[in-house]
């Protein structure tokens, strides 16, 4: 059976990053109109340069350059590649035929990557940017959680067992420190971003070198002025062809660490929904499952582990790239690249966005947490016991076996028979402990040890400051499809 749309769009596969996931903000980000509009502007940096360091450019061409910065012809440059097979010299025909005072000084002495290369920068640039402002409003979202929940006492897990007891607030806190340790990692590469700017064919500046004349000082000046207008301090001290494909590598990395902790948290958010202890928010008209209309499914904690999972896998590509880059450059990271460094930002994007929507909504069920704590508390508590067993006299080695076999016995009638807890009942009739007084009810506030206290601590040390750094920053919130 062949099925036909009368929308073309409907025809061909449509990336779910653009058209489910990321926010509006990243998916224009690296569209082809940001992207070809930064071209224009690396040309008019270019040229600009290059006129005030004596190079015969008239004002008259530079104004034209200017006037077309934003007005693309991209249906022009798309016929020019079809003819050329070559994307950046099809610009610069489709550019030159809306300019044509200034063709024949568009490009003038560079290299394909002078254009690929410096616009990848800036884009990588400003979606980091929004990354970290996505960063630090997740973060602010969940710190405030915290701080309220700082001194609810909950089952602590290790080895995904029941363990020592901790507060829903600090364990919200160890989510949002992954985060909080990934954050620094984005400034650190922010800050060490630099612009490729006018290095020339293999990274030898030798177009420029005979644009001037064999003056080494009016290269080096053109190749300041022109990281200066598009906007950076510093450019890579040297390079082939391209910028280090290192520094892509290490961008996956610090993306892939994003989608480690989201990923583990969202992990943390499902088990709890399971245990029906903590939930993510969910719509009035939500539906769960086509055939079980009671569930509750946490799809977007879900969501969240599948898009970061994607990101992980990732991570790899962009390691083999900067492997494989053979002397100056080749060019099989071109399409690699084309793939790999958007649809990381997008899928980090989207994960952000939603892990700030489930922390501003998160559904507390305190009865159900203190209904789970106390099924393990008396376990907790032989430990207190067992030390004022000792300081009765009794012999700890001695305490402690009988504590272990006591243990076991009431796993089996727990686990096996389905009765209640009855270990403190058993050490009250055990005539090791009887010097132990039980009078005492247990608090589960006395077994959180400093929980509390390390929210308030990590919120004033860690979370303050990108609340600072981070107060001007607009408003992200994002509507979340379901």
């Amino acid at each position: 059976m062949t099925l036909s749309s009368s929308n073309p769009a409907e025809s061909t596969y449509q990336n779910p990053l653009i058209e489910r996931y990321s926010s509006r903000e990243m998916a224009t980000l690296w569209g082809p109109n940001r992207r070809f509009q930064t071209w224009r502007r690396l040309w008019i940096a270019l040229a600009e340069s290059e006129k005030e360091l004596g190079i015969d450019i008239s004002d008259t061409q530079l104004e034209q350059l200017r006037a077309f910065e934003s007005n693309l012809n991209l249906d022009v440059a798309r016929e020019y590649e079809r003819i050329r097979r070559h994307d950046v010299m099809a610009h610069v025909e489709a550019y030159g035929d809306q300019c044509p005072d200034a063709k024949k000084i568009i490009h003038l002495g560079a290299t394909s990557c002078f254009i690929t290369d410096n616009a990848d920068v800036i884009l990588i640039r400003d979606a980091l940017r929004l990354v970290a402002r996505r960063l630090a409003a997740t973060i602010d979202t969940m710190a405030t959680f915290a701080a309220q929940h700082r001194a609810l006492p909950c089952l602590g897990f290790t080895h995904l067992q029941p363990a020592q007891p901790t507060t829903v607030g600090k364990r919200c806190c160890l989510w949002t420190y992954d985060l909080v340790l990934d954050l620094h990692e984005i400034e650190h590469r922010l800050d060490t971003l630099c612009a490729r700017s006018a290095k020339g064919t293999t990274g030898t500046q030798a177009s420029f070198l005979q644009l001037f004349g064999g003056d080494h000082e009016k290269v080096r000046q053109l190749e300041r002025r022109i990281a200066e207008k598009i906007g950076f301090e510093k450019t890579y001290a040297v390079t082939g062809q391209t910028y280090p494909r290192k520094v892509d590598a290490q961008l996956l990395d610090a993306l892939s660490g994003i989608a480690q902790s989201l990923h583990k948290t969202a992990t943390d958010i499902r088990l709890l929904a399971n245990r029906k202890e903590i939930e993510e928010p969910i719509e009035k008209q939500q539906i769960g499952s086509s055939a079980m209309p009671y569930k509750r499914n946490p799809m977007r904690s879900e969501r969240i582990c599948a898009l970061t999972r994607f990101v992980m896998s990732l991570q790899s590509s962009p390691a083999m790239t900067a492997a494989t880059q053979w002397m100056e450059r080749t060019l099989d990271d071109s399409a690699n690249r084309r793939l790999v460094i958007p649809q990381a930002f997008l899928a980090i994007d989207a994960s952000l966005v939603l892990m700030q929507n489930i922390a501003s909504g998160f559904v507390v069920y305190p009865k159900t947490i203190e209904h789970n704590l106390a099924k393990e508390l008396p376990y907790m508590e032989t430990e207190n016991i067992m030390m004022r067993a000792v300081e009765a006299g009794g012999d700890r080695q001695d305490l402690h076996e009988r504590i272990r076999i006591h243990s076991r016995e009431v796993a089996q009638r727990v686990n096996a028979e389905g009765k209640p807890n009855d270990m403190i009942e058993r050490l009250k009739n055990d005539d090791a402990f009887s010097a132990v007084s039980f009078d005492t009810e247990i608090n589960p506030l006395d077994f959180v040890g400093r929980a509390p206290e390390q929210v308030d601590e990590f919120i004033e040390q860690e979370i303050k400051p990108i609340r600072s750094r981070y107060a001007d920053q607009e408003s992200l919130s994002v509507e979340v499809t379901v």
